[in-house]
């Protein structure tokens, strides 16, 4: 049976950047859908890692690069970091030429871009996609926008289909559009092929550093243990020697997450600083977090059930999938996902802000009344200390929950909404 492709939310974005830009990047992780959702509106199509065809690519981009921009625009180059003088050229007809003629994909950043002499900018867009949010993979309603919110509906409304048992399955299956349509166990099988590939390839592919694979899997591990924080690089080896009997200097810790960051494998939010009424001083270290659950699971070598049986486990991994969610969201707004904490321990787990200055505050929660009233308390007390005479008050505050039947708004304003009744 022939795969339907499934709309993406990067389908309009990149669209809208072509109309723009002489070329479009589409950056994210392997397996995340961006060859295929560049294929569905490319003219011609170059792939760099055709087997078999590698090194004469190469060797065709520094000895005559025209060659192998030639096509149909707009003309797809995936895998383009193979050979990053081909930058220069694409930038070089982009300047020359119509808007929208290429588009270029990568799941790595290029290790080696010193001979690449300009930096594209005005030229060349930049899209980065991730794993499928709920919404592109048909598991979540869509009932309740995330751009609705922003003009602060006196009601919302939603039913959420999913339980605990599918939110626990999504969570481990991730949103890996090969895994989507696939039987439930088989699916299940995909993020640990992924991270597999991770260890003993990708990793150390990507900067040509030879890594050792035990070691990637043991810091994988570790950062499964501390997403959702601020974990420092002291505090990972520390985790690292305490559970695993093994030793790494912080700089190698350093160079390992760098090389995870640069094929997308990890994606870290950034601290957000508003105008506060109180001189409080905030946190300003990045939040880990993977870029889809289902890596942490792998990396932790669990299932849906393990996380049904151990719910504290189960929150944290599930805050991680519904910031791959709100990232997803976001993007399609002009916005960004951040994170809040300060010295007083009064944190938020997710604050979108857009380019026009308007922010959302979320509060990311597995489900159950009480956790829902802890989580619209945090954001109320967070909302009260900000300065509005020096910046706008929050559009919204949203408690996102994994389990709970409707989505609805709070008598104190706050929205509760399951992440299976969420889109853009």
């Amino acid at each position: 049976m022939e795969k339907v492709y499934k709309n993406r939310i990067a389908d309009g974005l990149l669209q809208r950047k072509l109309a723009g830009k002489g070329a479009v990047l589409i950056e994210g992780a392997k397996w995340c859908g961006k060859t295929t959702t560049a294929e569905q509106i490319a003219k011609s199509i170059l792939y760099m890692s055709e087997t078999g065809m590698v090194e004469q690519n190469i060797r065709l981009a520094s000895l005559n690069p025209k060659l192998l921009l030639r096509g149909e625009n707009p003309r797809l180059i995936d895998e383009w970091q193979i050979a990053p003088q081909l930058w220069d050229s694409v930038r070089f007809e982009s300047d020359h030429g119509p808007l929208g003629q290429f588009i270029l994909t990568g799941s790595s950043v290029p290790a080696d871009m010193s001979k690449v002499i300009h930096s594209g900018t005005g030229r060349i867009g930049w899209i980065k996609m991730r794993p499928m949010s709920l919404w592109e993979s048909h598991e979540s309603t869509g009932e309740v926008s995330l751009a609705e919110l922003f003009t602060a509906p006196d009601q919302v409304g939603g039913i959420n289909k999913m339980d605990i048992e599918q939110v626990a399955f999504l969570t481990c299956r991730g949103g890996w559009p090969l895994a989507v349509d696939m039987d439930r166990e088989i699916a299940l099988d995909q993020a640990f092929d992924y991270i597999d590939a991770v260890e003993k390839r990708d990793i150390s592919k990507v900067d040509g550093v030879e890594r050792d694979p035990v070691r990637v899997h043991r810091l994988l591990r570790s950062l499964a243990r501390n997403q959702g924080s601020q974990a420092s690089f002291g505090t990972i080896r520390a985790d690292l020697e305490a559970n695993e009997s093994d030793s790494l200097s912080e700089d190698t810790i350093s160079s390992y997450i760098k090389a995870l960051k640069e094929i997308f494998v990890v994606e870290d939010s950034e601290a957000w600083n508003p105008n506060l009424r109180s001189k409080t001083a905030i946190r300003t270290s990045d939040t880990r977090y993977f870029t889809d659950p289902s890596i942490a699971t792998a990396a932790l070598g669990i299932g849906p059930q393990d996380l049904v049986n151990d719910l504290n486990t189960f929150g944290l991994v599930f805050e991680t999938l519904a910031i791959r969610d709100l990232r997803v969201y976001a993007e399609a707004l002009n916005g960004k996902v951040y994170h809040f904490r300060d010295k007083n321990g009064l944190e938020c787990d997710a604050v979108i802000h857009l380019r026009d200055g308007r922010y959302g505050l979320v509060e990311i929660k597995l489900g159950g009344d009480d956790l829902i009233d802890e989580g619209a308390e945090t954001l109320l007390k967070l909302s009260g200390k900000i300065d509005t005479k020096r910046m706008k008050a929050p559009s919204f505050m949203m408690v996102l929950v994994g389990v709970g039947k409707y989505a609805y708004r709070r008598e104190d304003g706050v929205y509760v909404v399951p992440v299976g009744c969420l889109k853009d």
